[in-house]
């Protein structure tokens, strides 16, 4: 998952200065020494892939302003390095992450609001720009979607299940076929995945937020602990260790994908980032939405959007609005985010423009159709961690009712 604990953040002192921004000191001048530092200077941070993806374009952009622009990669923890950097005065110009940074981030005062004309944002995917808005306020320019499906070993799996019982019937029955060892992959661990689970826990009739008259997330209106995730996590039961055995805490975000890709289970509910894997593999496989319960309702993935982010406390905010706004939004830039890691950009000219080559685009553009926004309200933070550590125990076998009422009590408390 590259997704689930991002909204997690404990503001520590890493030592992220000296293995950021500091890494360029040795070969230029420090800020306050250079006339041209605060006019001239655009910093970017993001992780491995789109920093190696994007220097070339900044190294354009540079040219074509008359200006620096270094591009760095923050390996590990980018938005806890960013707000602890911003809150230092050391952070960059650009921050490029999830959508659900942004409550964290505007509460600790680490960016700003993006100038992105009307005529710009309807150029976007609308989920992604409603992704990226918070408190009216549009905050990132959104470069690429992303939500779970079900991905299938067709060779093990010709048909796409239409309910979860379905799937499990087929797993089953590869199982006493001895043609796999798993019915599902679908990531748990020892601590839950509340990402990942999320498709079945709304088909069971479970929310974590109500919304506001304006279709905000409401914090309070909690759903966790209420008598609908009950009824959802008695079913999730049903597919777990002391059930169906569907749903296992030996299923883990670090062997779910190995696991499929092993042909040791016909069916795993992952993202985009799963495909490279698959295709290396060289699984036949197929993408479908996740199925829900039959008589359930539909089963909502999460929708995730990644995007691009103004420093408020950066050095060159001028530059930075410019470089979002107005450079950002070409489809080129899009396509080559898109080339190093295939989730479906948000840019629709962009999408347009690699769908073609990329059938998988379209099914998990369809997959998430019907996806929620994942929340970014700062009181999303309280949930990860209870809410996962209650859907791995209902796996194991702890009674759902007195454990998922327990874990609304804790993210109650948190959010107060």
């Amino acid at each position: 998952m590259r997704i689930r604990t991002a909204g997690v953040v404990a503001v520590l002192g890493l030592a992220l200065a000296a293995s950021g921004c500091g890494d360029s000191s040795k070969d230029e001048p420090a800020a306050k020494d250079s006339p041209k530092a605060a006019t001239g200077k655009l910093v970017i941070w993001a992780d491995d892939k789109r920093a190696a993806a994007l220097k070339p374009f900044g190294e354009k952009f540079g040219q074509e302003n008359g200006v620096t622009v270094e591009v760095q990669a923050v390996s590990k923890d980018l938005q806890t390095n960013f707000v602890t950097a911003s809150q230092q005065g050391s952070g960059p110009d650009v921050v490029v992450g999830a959508h659900d940074w942004i409550g964290n981030m505007v509460q600790n005062g680490a960016i700003d609001p993006v100038q992105l004309p009307d005529e710009q944002k309807s150029g976007f995917n609308e989920t992604a720009v409603k992704a990226v808005t918070f408190n009216g306020q549009v905050y990132g320019v959104p470069y690429a979607t992303e939500n779970v499906a079900l991905i299938r070993n067709t060779e093990l799996a010709p048909e796409a299940p239409k309910t979860i019982e379905d799937l499990v019937a087929a797993g089953k029955k590869l199982k006493a076929e001895k043609k796999a060892s798993e019915i599902l992959c679908l990531q748990s661990g020892q601590n839950g995945d509340a990402y990942h689970v999320y498709p079945l826990y709304t088909s069971g009739g479970g929310y974590l937020f109500g919304t506001t008259a304006n279709g905000d997330y409401d914090p309070k209106d909690l759903g966790v602990g209420k008598p609908e995730s009950i009824a959802a996590f008695q079913k999730i039961a049903k597919l777990g260790e002391k059930g169906e055995g569907a749903l296992k805490r030996s299923i883990t975000g670090e062997n779910s994908i190995a696991t499929f890709t092993g042909k040791k289970c016909a069916f795993l509910v992952s993202g985009p980032w799963a495909i490279a894997d698959a295709k290396k593999a060289n699984i036949k496989y197929d993408i479908s939405p996740v199925p829900g319960f039959a008589g359930g309702k539909e089963a909502q993935p999460f929708v995730g959007v990644q995007a691009f982010y103004v420093a408020a406390k950066g050095k060159n905010k001028a530059l930075a609005q410019e470089f979002v706004t107005n450079y950002v939004t070409k489809p080129e830039l899009a396509v080559a985010l898109y080339q190093a890691e295939p989730r479906p950009p948000a840019l629709t000219a962009a999408f347009d423009q690699v769908k073609g080559t990329d059938p998988d685009l379209a099914k998990f553009s369809e997959a998430g159709k019907n996806g929620q926004v994942l929340p970014a309200i700062p009181a999303m933070a309280a949930i990860w961690d209870p809410f996962g550590k209650a859907e791995a125990a209902v796996i194991g076998g702890a009674d759902p009712a007195k454990t998922i009422t327990a874990a609304g009590k804790t993210i109650a408390g948190q959010i107060k």
